[in-house]
């Protein structure tokens, strides 16, 4: 007999193509941990559903007639939304990506991605944990790049560590259990980082991080 999941991810798909909605519906429908609540067409829709719904996740298309999802990111931002939006476009040129991440997108997927990968990606969505991939990470290059200032500081070996889980999705609550400090210790370093590299958040400071070769 299957046993239902501890915990069921809902979810809203944004996107202004009905047959990739249909395609991303059926495939989180066919598992038992994820719940489709609704669909919609562009992004003016979407936030709507997103506050009316409360989903935990928003699978936000970007270049969408009627309403983009990097306004509608932003706009669920500014609304202080609780879902967790998951960009998932055929685009990965900077010129959407940076926006998106910048609007306060929690991650960044192409449509290619495998089932699995997008499973996981909402699964840490739902969790509040970045999802960037290194590939992505890597077109965001051009956008973030800003070189080392005269007399500008290194990072030191446990701020590595702690971007290096940051990278792998890993929430403060587990960083701090991992590293044996504190959840309040985790922020003062992520903030420490996010200075020295010049990064306005996670993703930023992983895709920095990447450029310079912190984390390979």
């Amino acid at each position: 007999m299957d046993r239902e999941p501890a915990r069921v991810i809902t979810l809203i798909v944004v996107d202004d193509h009905p047959v990739v909605r249909d395609g991303l519906r059926g495939m989180f429908e066919s598992a038992a941990e994820f719940r489709v609540l609704g669909e919609a067409a562009d992004g003016v829709e979407g936030v709507d559903m997103a506050t009316r719904l409360d989903p935990d996740v928003v699978l936000m298309d970007l270049r969408m007639p009627g309403g983009g999802g990097v306004a509608a990111i932003a706009e669920l931002t500014r609304r202080d939304a609780r879902s967790r939006v998951l960009v998932l476009t055929t685009y990965d040129t900077d010129s959407d990506t940076l926006p998106a991440i910048e609007a306060g997108a929690t991650g960044y997927l192409l449509k290619d991605a495998p089932r699995d990968e997008l499973f996981t990606a909402v699964r840490a969505a739902a969790d509040g944990r970045t999802v960037l991939s290194p590939a992505v990470a890597s077109r965001l290059i051009s956008r973030v790049r800003t070189p080392l200032a005269p007399g500008h500081e290194t990072l030191s070996a446990r701020e590595r560590e702690v971007l290096r889980l940051v990278a792998r999705g890993t929430s403060n609550r587990e960083i701090a259990a991992e590293l044996f400090i504190s959840e309040a210790t985790v922020k003062t370093h992520l903030t420490h980082v996010f200075a020295k590299l010049g990064a306005k958040d996670r993703a930023a400071a992983v895709a920095v991080a990447y450029e310079r070769g912190i984390l390979g």
